[in-house]
């Protein structure tokens, strides 16, 4: 196994673990099941509700049944405080955050979540309010997907046929802008074309300078912005003061408390807190609607090669102020744009998998995207680039990369060439010399090369079948969404030299890791053997639409050769084995799903009905294990097993338990892709973006993929 290690929060020197198992630090509390879930059993409740998810630094959830039974946080656990009060006829209720428990909470009476929203109801006191959180990721507009502005959307209107006199609070803590509570944070004030501004910051700006896990960004500010035209609000750079005086008179003080830097300690009356009312008068019948916007400039985002990179939307806008502007006047377009494709991707999941795969796909779409940062090269092209969150905090992790494209190359096969863009690069430089393709190009937000295993000095602890194979597939499949296999011209000599490393070392895989390396060092893999194969047939593939014509025969053969060596390597009885030297074991054999995906067609298909079958005797209450070792599985893997099926009904076999894991976790955290089938429990990792390759059974469907790539053009 790999040696236990804490989760890091490091300076950039400091050296870099592995990733590791003892290592992964639970915070998540035991939960009961959601208001929803209780009222309809068949309705699933999010182990975690996203509220603004925009990249690894962005990123605020609730992690309750109710949005008032817990503060607002940071994907790592840490206090993200959002609070929201409101007050009716003279009365104040909490409706978001827990900081203020002497005061009612407004019953919240449903929750429901869409790719693109999160819509809660509260329906309290003579009235009905929809809170919504609007996150507008729409695939096909990289620039929108980079601009890191949530919609907060009320919508309230009289239940009892009586007007009643409302008004709306919300604030944010300076801990949305600071890595801990010791830090310093300033608030100031301002004013664009459109809005009224509050943001708030550290005193320090250490732009770039932390790496690692745990961490949270600490330079760049926080805004809330306000529009000028939807009636009086009225907003203050002021202290939790603020909130008790809204809370007990329904307004705020006209100053701003604008003193010395301070840092965001809990329930530390002077610290600095962003605070709004919005004041939305008689409310009746029909539903009165107000808005702001959460946002975040992080000025540089990602360090390459030790350049600063700015942050995607650049490539439009010239300053941070006009995006927003433009954000604000695009609200209306993309609530609408929004709610189409929320509807249209919904329907297309339940028409592929059924309501319980597509509840577990919604749950998905935010968290992927979230884990990730959109930047621009120095030439403007975009680097989608993951973090490895609740692991080693990498960056642009290659065998991260391949479980989370089929999410990309759905919805837009470019953002999956971006996420392969940076590491291709960097495989290009002398940097990096070996004959296989890297693991990583450093640790978040600093990829000035790879920190993992041995780093660029050494072989030791790497993945080389793994990722040459998850490399080579992945351009195979961008190839076989764009119709042209373009992208993968530009990089021919590195796939090459990986194919060839492949051929000589990928049917029988010597003693290494592969991207499950929580379980250790392998020799014999007989999955890591399958990508191989696939991936050598995939190159055969791509020489062929390049007009390579030998090069695609010979290396078609060889993948056909190698397919036929492995099935009595790997046969034991009525299954296959984990490694080939390894009698009476087994395990999940997800990579075999490209066979079909890519037409490939180099196994016999015999070998998929054996697996399921023998599947169906080995799952668990909560979902099939990874292998015979342990009872703990990769959800992310287990939907990609789920695509060898050829029925619905092995389908939802293999689906079902991973929604009831889902919906009965004790782990409040964002979705966990690694888990006990038998507990439920987390064992580790949350919030990261394999989980986009639950969306990997859509492509088996050509005809639905094609129509995603072509609405994405």
């Amino acid at each position: 196994m790999v040696s236990p290690v804490p989760r890091l929060s490091v300076s950039p020197r400091a050296a870099l673990p592995r990733r590791s198992l003892l290592g992964l630090l639970l915070f998540a509390a035991s939960g009961t099941l959601a208001l929803a879930q209780q009222a309809n059993p068949d309705q699933l409740r999010a182990p975690a509700t996203p509220l603004v998810t925009h990249d690894p630094y962005f990123s605020i959830w609730s992690m309750a049944d109710h949005l008032t039974d817990k503060d607002t946080r940071h994907w790592t656990g840490k206090p993200q405080s959002l609070n929201g009060l409101v007050r009716i006829d003279g009365k104040t209720y909490r409706f978001l955050g827990d900081d203020d428990r002497d005061l009612p909470a407004l019953k919240e009476t449903s929750r429901s979540l869409t790719p693109t929203r999160t819509i809660v109801t509260f329906t309290d006191a003579g009235v009905e309010m929809k809170l919504t959180f609007l996150d507008p990721d729409l695939p096909q507009d990289l620039v929108l997907i980079s601009r890191p502005v949530t919609y907060v959307d009320w919508s309230v209107k009289s239940t009892d046929g009586q007007p009643h006199q409302v008004s709306v609070y919300m604030d944010a803590s300076g801990m949305l802008a600071a890595n801990d509570r010791t830090q310093a944070v300033m608030a100031s004030r301002g004013s664009i074309k459109g809005l009224d501004l509050l943001r708030i910051g550290t005193q320090e700006q250490p732009i770039l300078k932390k790496f690692g896990d745990d961490v949270r960004i600490d330079w760049g500010y926080f805004y809330f912005a306000v529009p000028k035209n939807q009636g009086a609000a009225r907003l203050a750079a002021g202290n939790e003061t603020y909130r008790d005086d809204f809370a007990k008179d329904g307004d705020i003080p006209d100053e701003d408390d604008l003193g010395s830097a301070r840092p965001p300690q809990n329930r530390y009356p002077a610290a600095p807190l962003l605070s709004v009312v919005l004041p939305l008068g008689s409310v009746g019948a029909t539903a009165v609607n107000r808005h702001i916007l959460l946002a975040y400039d992080d000025i540089y985002s990602i360090e390459y090669m030790h350049r600063q990179l700015l942050p995607y939307w650049r490539t439009k806008y010239a300053s941070f102020g006009e995006m927003l502007s433009s954000a604000e006047q695009q609200f209306p377009e993309l609530q609408e744009k929004s709610n189409a494709l929320d509807k249209k991707l919904t329907a297309d999941l339940t028409k592929v998998g059924g309501p319980e795969y597509a509840d577990i796909a919604i749950l998905a779409y935010r968290q992927a995207f979230a884990a990730h940062k959109l930047v621009e090269d120095a030439d403007g092209a975009p680097f989608f680039m993951p973090k490895e969150n609740f692991s080693n905090g990498s960056i642009s992790t290659i065998d991260v990369i391949y479980p989370s494209a089929p999410m990309f190359l759905l919805l837009n096969p470019k953002l999956a060439e971006a996420q392969l863009l940076p590491v291709l690069l960097y495989a290009e430089t002398p940097h990096w010399r070996f004959p296989f393709a890297p693991h990583d190009i450093g640790v978040y937000p600093l990829a000035n090369g790879q920190q993992y295993g041995g780093g660029e000095e050494s072989e030791v602890d790497q993945m080389p079948v793994e990722e040459s194979g998850n490399v080579i597939l992945l351009m195979a499949a961008i190839a076989h969404a764009e119709g042209n296999a373009d992208f993968a011209k530009r990089f021919w000599p590195l796939l090459t030299k990986w194919a060839d490393y492949l051929s000589s070392k990928g049917l029988d895989p010597e003693n290494q890791l592969s991207t499950d390396d929580f379980a250790g060092h392998l020799a014999h893999n007989a999955n890591l053997s399958i990508k191989a194969i696939e991936a050598i047939g995939a190159y055969g593939q791509l020489a062929k639409q390049l007009g390579h014509p030998e090069e695609a025969k010979k290396y078609r053969a060889m993948a056909e050769e190698m397919a036929k060596k492995w099935v009595p390597m790997a046969a034991d009885g009525d299954h296959y084995k984990l490694a080939f030297d390894k009698p009476g074991t087994w395990s999940q054999k997800y990579n075999l799903v490209w066979d079909t995906i890519l037409g490939l067609d180099l196994f016999p298909a015999s070998i998929r009905k054996e697996e399921i079958a023998f599947y169906k005797t080995k799952l668990n209450n909560y979902g099939l294990p990874l292998d015979n070792r342990e009872t703990y599985t990769k959800l992310d893997w287990t939907i990609w097993t789920a695509g060898l099926t050829d029925n619905k009904q092995d389908f939802q076999m293999l689906v079902h338990p991973v929604w009831k894991f889902l919906n009965e976790t004790p782990d409040r955290v964002p979705m966990s892709d690694w888990y006990d089938t038998v507990s439920a429990k987390m064992v580790g990792f949350q919030a990261r973006s394999p989980v986009g390759g639950v969306y990997i059974p859509m492509l088996a469907d050509q005809a639905m993929w094609k129509r995603w790539v072509e609405a994405s053009k």
